[in-house]
């Protein structure tokens, strides 16, 4: 079967048959005249923003194709990764019968996207050391299994998954694996986006809130078979893109020296602050981090979490996640952020 045909063919009839909302302005995109913008019921006085933003954002999508090595047919923008999450499930999981597979401990928002629309979530977790079960996931997928989740560097361990494991996968599974690598500009080389080319069946997400520091603008980007970009337009708001975000965004890859820059003085602090953490006696282990955050076990991670939120610290305690026990994650902030939480560390420590 052709690429796009299995796409199609694992995809919700209803949403391929679905014949989605265009603006009259999209019949004539390509017009490259300037006409008078009489259609969309907007107020004319100009102000930057009193027309809709590009609804398929081509001028975006033709940057980040340069940046990205791949092209714009292959990239879907999000209102945040989230949003993307919500849109591949109702496009491919049909409400009550198919399931999504996820890997405990991971990202909680897969589940909780499952939950919303009434997807039910297989969960198969990482082995002891937090690496794929390869033998096990392909074991227990069920014919219903439409998407498997892999966050690489891994949320909340901070680990890469071996790369050969993930391709296992990808070739052993007939459906979509969804490589989420939010944090991947920490982890050099550990991409898995040039084998988009490879697989149909491969997406991989990234974002701007992270290494790219534009949390508050709300980016996530999706990269896949052209044929499945198609069928998120179809189900995706209009303007999901704003104008501030998109304009913020081309802004920002015109600064990726600066991101370059950031990044390598966070991996520096990230290295100087496990060597502190190493002579902290109640820190019992510390996890490998391919990512701008470590986690830790400790010896009572409640009251660890606890005595830091006194000194006006927040870290994150994820201890009910599988094989998280008395852990916490915490993110490399400044150099004057991580002196203080080193600081407050060694405190408890007498």
């Amino acid at each position: 079967m052709k690429p796009n045909q299995r796409i199609l063919a694992w995809a919700r009839k209803e949403i391929v048959d679905l014949k989605p909302y265009a603006s009259a302005r999209e019949e004539f995109e390509l017009d490259k005249r300037s006409m008078i913008l009489l259609d969309a019921n907007e107020n004319p006085f100009q102000n930057g923003l009193n027309r809709y933003p590009d609804p398929l954002q081509k001028n975006l999508k033709k940057r980040l194709a340069e940046y990205k090595q791949c092209t714009p047919e292959n990239i879907f923008l999000s209102n945040g990764s989230d949003e993307f999450f919500h849109q591949l499930m109702l496009v491919f999981c049909r409400p009550a019968k198919d399931q999504i597979m996820i890997l405990p401990p991971t990202f909680g928002m897969y589940k909780v996207c499952a939950d919303i629309n009434a997807i039910q979530t297989l969960e198969v977790p990482l082995t002891s050391n937090f690496q794929l079960d390869v033998e096990a996931i392909l074991a227990q997928k069920k014919k219903n299994t439409k998407a498997i989740f892999i966050p690489s560097p891994n949320n909340p361990t901070g680990n890469c998954f071996a790369k050969a494991d993930i391709k296992a996968i990808i070739e052993g599974f007939d459906g979509l694996v969804v490589v989420d690598e939010a944090y991947v500009e920490f982890a050099e080389g550990k991409s898995v986006l040039p084998w988009l080319g490879q697989y149909d069946n491969l997406v991989v997400t990234q974002t701007f809130s992270k290494a790219q520091g534009m949390a508050g603008a709300r980016l996530g980007m999706a990269f896949a078979h052209p044929t499945l970009i198609d069928l998120l337009n179809k189900v995706k708001a209009p303007y999901n893109i704003n104008t501030m975000t998109q304009e913020k965004i081309l802004q920002r890859l015109d600064e990726q020296g600066v991101v370059t820059q950031q990044v390598q003085q966070l991996l520096e602090e990230k290295e100087r602050v496990l060597a502190e953490l190493k002579h902290i006696r109640y820190i019992h282990e510390i996890y490998p981090s391919d990512a701008n955050f470590i986690m830790i076990r400790v010896d009572d991670s409640q009251q660890r979490y606890d005595r830091l939120i006194a000194e006006g610290i927040v870290v994150r305690n994820p201890s009910k996640n599988v094989n998280c026990e008395n852990t916490l994650r915490i993110t490399i902030g400044l150099q004057e952020e991580n002196n203080a939480l080193l600081g407050a560390l060694r405190n408890m420590d007498i």
